[in-house]
């Protein structure tokens, strides 16, 4: 497998160098003085941001990547932004300013979106990679005896405290109707979320410093909103 690093430093550049390359290959947006819309400039930066994210959402079980991309990716693109859009008002270049402000607007969307839901992301992305696997690791396990579903450890986040995250094999499909947060047999734990990645098969989110093996110990924390 590729290094975090490696692969951090790779995508982070592509955010920048993808702007880049939008802007310098609309040369009249840069040389011409004729006021003109470069629709390129946010497209290639969404693009960029939203690929960037995803696959940094896939490698990054604890954050840690997507704090480098907080901490590198956005002040770059921001400040570019922002150099742009001043240079174009000095200039007196409306529609240049608002495609400054429209990328500026559209990367910051695009990575608060897709943080907020980092964790619904990465597991879709990742059983829709990896899912045989998953699914040969849950299926191997002997039946419960106590009536509890089958279900595997599938993330341990959290820097200073537990947060768990279980796959789940629920061949009745009683988790479809279940809310979030809530309960449901089956699951020892009350949940926080629960996710359908395909028939039979849920990604459960519990609170956090609680596990499937010690619920109702007093430790559980609310997660934040």
């Amino acid at each position: 497998m590729v290094p975090t690093f490696a692969i951090t430093v790779g995508l982070v550049a592509l955010i920048f160098v993808s702007g880049l390359v939008a802007i310098f290959s609309d040369t009249q947006f840069l040389k011409s003085e004729k006021d003109r819309f470069a629709w390129r400039v946010p497209l290639a930066v969404v693009m960029g941001s939203a690929f960037v994210l995803l696959v940094l959402v896939v490698y990054s079980p604890n954050g840690g990547l997507l704090f480098l991309y907080v901490l590198l990716a956005v002040p770059i693109v921001f400040l570019t932004c922002l150099a742009v859009l001043v240079a174009a008002a000095i200039r007196k270049r409306p529609r240049r300013c608002l495609s400054a402000l429209l990328t500026l607007v559209a990367f910051l969307s695009v990575s608060w979106g897709v943080i907020r839901n980092q964790g619904t992301f990465r597991a879709y992305f990742r059983w829709l990679v990896w899912s045989r696997t998953f699914k040969a690791e849950v299926l191997a396990q002997p039946a419960p005896a106590n009536g509890k579903l089958k279900h595997i450890l599938w993330e341990e986040t959290g820097w200073m405290e537990f947060d768990g995250v279980y796959l789940v094999f629920d061949p009745a499909d009683s988790l479809s109707a279940a809310r979030s947060p809530g309960e449901s047999k089956g699951i020892p734990c009350r949940f926080r979320l629960v996710h359908r990645l395909e028939s039979h098969w849920y990604a459960v989110w519990f609170y956090i410093n609680e596990d499937w093996d010690s619920c109702g110990s007093g430790s559980a924390v609310p997660y934040p909103h």
